[in-house]
């Protein structure tokens, strides 16, 4: 069911829409060879560590792109959050030039605080599917669908559970399952 924006897209990007929605998971071939990435990032983000955040998000994200046959991109890791009238922004994929970055926050804007691990990690599984979006699956802009909200849940899942840890409860933006 497409969100409530759908009805005002064009033809054209409704096709888009359509295309990202169907796609609800994205199997990977060896997420136990991501398990050490992500143990890694946790423990990053326990020790408040900026740049080795940044060193475990890049091989996280580089042994995703690996799997998921895609293009690389670049991750940084900046500090506090940036906040204005429409709220904290979380992360950011910019696509252009090549390679495509990815900019995820440690802290919130408001309290300073470290983020929480599983919404760090979410937040970069985010900006990384907007990165599949355009280079996976090939679309020519990439839209918040329940795919997609469904991809980024299958990939925090397996990602999880290869790391040895509890699966993550489903994300407030993740539609419930059918």
């Amino acid at each position: 069911m497409p969100f409530p924006y759908f009805a005002r897209l064009s033809r054209a990007r409704q096709r888009i829409y359509l295309a990202s929605d169907a796609v609800t998971a994205l199997p990977l071939p060896d997420a136990a060879a991501l398990a050490p990435a992500v143990r890694e990032l946790e423990r990053a983000l326990a020790e408040e560590s900026r740049r080795a955040a940044e060193r475990a998000g890049q091989e996280l994200v580089d042994g995703l792109c690996r799997q998921l046959a895609l293009p690389p991109a670049a991750v940084r890791v900046l500090a506090s959050r940036p906040s204005g009238d429409s709220g904290e922004l979380h992360g950011l994929y910019e696509p252009e030039p090549p390679p495509a970055r990815i900019t995820v926050w440690m802290r919130t804007a408001a309290r300073g605080n470290v983020v929480a691990f599983r919404t760090f990690l979410r937040t970069l599984l985010h900006e990384l599917l907007h990165h599949h979006d355009y280079e996976g699956l090939q679309l020519a802009e990439t839209f918040h669908t329940e795919g997609f909200f469904k991809r980024e849940a299958d990939l925090a899942r397996q990602l999880f559970l290869a790391a040895g840890l509890p699966p993550a409860a489903r994300s407030p933006r993740e539609p419930p399952s059918r």
